[in-house]
Order: C-alpha cells, then structure tokens, then sequence
C-alpha cells in the first residue's frame, strides 16, 4: 500500500515516444508526397461529352449544348472524350479550326465510327470535334475543347471568324481507342505512373520516417 498523500506517477517509456513521433512523422510524410503528386497533375478523368449518353443533335431549347458543356469543365493532359452514338446513325470526326466554322467535312484529321469512341487529350491546344453526318455540323452537333499546357497556361479563345490555321498550331494526336461506357462525366480513368510509383513512393516514406525522428 502507498504511504498516505504520496501521488504514484506513471512514466511512459522513452522508446514509446520514439514510435509514436516515428509514426506521425511517417503519416506526414506519406500525405505531402500524395498531395504533390496530386498537384502534379497524375490523375486523369474521362469526359462522356456533354453528359450524354448519345452524342446528337443539340435539341432546339439548348441549341449551344455542346459549348455550355464544354466552357463549364477544365480540361487536362491525360485527360479523355468517350463519344457514345449508334455507328449506323452517327460518327464523330476531328477536324482543323477552318473547317469546325466553316463545317466542312471532306478532309477531317480523324474519323471515329465505332459507337463507343474514346478521344485522349494528349498535347496541348484546341480540339475541334463534329458529327461525320451531313447537316449534323450546321445544327451545333460539333464540339470545340481546349486543354492547357502542363504547366497550366490558358490559350487566347478562337476566334468564331477565323478562316484559316494559324501557323503556331498545336499537331492533331490520334491515339484512341474503343472502352466501356461510363455513368458520369468526369469519371475517373486512370491514375498516371501509378503502378510504378508505388515502390518509390514506400521507399521515400520510409527514409522520411526515419530521417525525421
């Protein structure tokens, strides 16, 4: 039994604290390094272009459909359009910027029929999109998507009158592929380097974790 009035203090090992400061700063460490590589830009959305699960003709109460949608997302690099439509009613072809006003459609940059159309935003610059079926054009079925550089610099609005490319215009990509459809706009696609990065990542959490203590 302790004497009467002595307080009976409890001491906590020093080595409890030294893991409990280890873990916490590892923790922090873990959280920076996703934040950077968050900030970085290695997450990548795939578009279904304007919400719709047919890519269409705009309906006359909404005839700048396709605009609106476009102007209300911030596109990236990585980032991807799935153009969903039936192939035996529609297509969707990429065009120069003289052709999108003008709506011309005999020399398109790409051609995209099979229903299920998945466009990657792979350089920066202006994307300029319309149907592949005469008429569709001249009733706003077209798209035009704008996509910064890495660094995150914007580039001057087209302009509606212009008649011809100017001569600093970015190349046409055509890396595209069929894939399933998707629920939402915006949905996640792939998480860039993720694979590769994983061992990186562990190693520079560890080291941190010990450096730090």
């Amino acid at each position: 039994m302790p004497e009467e009035g002595r307080q009976i203090q409890t001491r906590m090992h020093p080595l409890c604290f030294l893991h409990r400061g280890a873990s916490f700063r590892i923790v922090l460490a873990a959280a920076l390094l996703l934040l950077l590589r968050r900030q970085n830009g290695c997450w990548c959305y795939q578009y279904k272009v304007g919400d719709l699960d047919c890519w269409g003709v705009p309906p006359p109460s909404n005839l700048l459909l396709y605009s609106a949608w476009s102007q209300n997302h911030h596109f990236r690099l990585g980032d991807s359009l799935l153009f969903l439509y039936p192939p035996s009613q529609d297509s969707v072809i990429q065009v120069t910027e003289r052709a999108f006003n003008s709506c011309s459609l005999g020399e398109p940059v790409l051609r995209l029929n099979d229903g299920n159309s998945l466009f990657n935003l792979t350089v920066p610059g202006y994307y300029y999109f319309t149907s592949g079926v005469a008429g569709h054009c001249k009733k706003n079925q077209k798209l035009v998507v704008a996509v910064p550089s890495a660094n995150g610099t914007f580039f001057p609005s087209p302009a509606a009158d212009s008649t011809a490319l100017p001569a600093e215009s970015q190349p046409y990509p055509i890396v595209f592929g069929p894939t399933p459809a998707q629920g939402s706009s915006g949905t996640q696609a792939a998480v860039v380097g993720v694979s590769a990065a994983v061992g990186s990542v562990a190693a520079a959490v560890v080291f941190l974790g010990f450096t730090l203590v």
